[in-house]
């Protein structure tokens, strides 16, 4: 059974940097997309960013890119997000996902039904 634990949030105030860590156990994983999502209340799931666990190859929405940035330790198993000049627009749970497919577009990376396993989720929250 495949577990992601995620970890790193926390409380920051805007412009500061913050770096999530998502840890695969279970399986190992030498292919597929691992992702990061965020929810904040009252709004719907939205797609962070997205990762390649054979070549690299990275996705992000418009909203993160040029701030955020996806990698992954492939002998760790682990995939981080690099998140700097938070906004308070970024507060939200952000979520850990595993997909056994890889991807090659944003038309599959960002829907959350791609996705076969997630995380518990990490709070994310930035002051004003």
């Amino acid at each position: 059974q495949v577990q992601l634990v995620e970890s790193g949030g926390g409380l920051v105030q805007a412009g500061a940097s913050l770096r999530l860590s998502c840890t695969a156990s279970g399986r190992t994983f030498s292919s597929g997309t691992m992702a990061w999502f965020r929810q904040a209340p009252g709004k719907e799931s939205e797609f962070v960013a997205a990762i390649r666990w054979s070549d690299g190859g990275t996705y992000y929405a418009d909203s993160v890119k040029g701030r955020f940035t996806i990698s992954r330790d492939n002998a760790k198993k682990t995939v981080s997000l690099q998140m700097n000049s938070l906004k308070p627009e970024d507060t939200a749970v952000y979520y850990c996902a595993a997909s056994d497919r890889a991807y090659y577009s944003g038309r599959y990376y960002k829907p959350a039904s791609n996705y076969d396993y997630w995380g518990q989720g990490t709070q994310v929250t930035v002051s004003s």
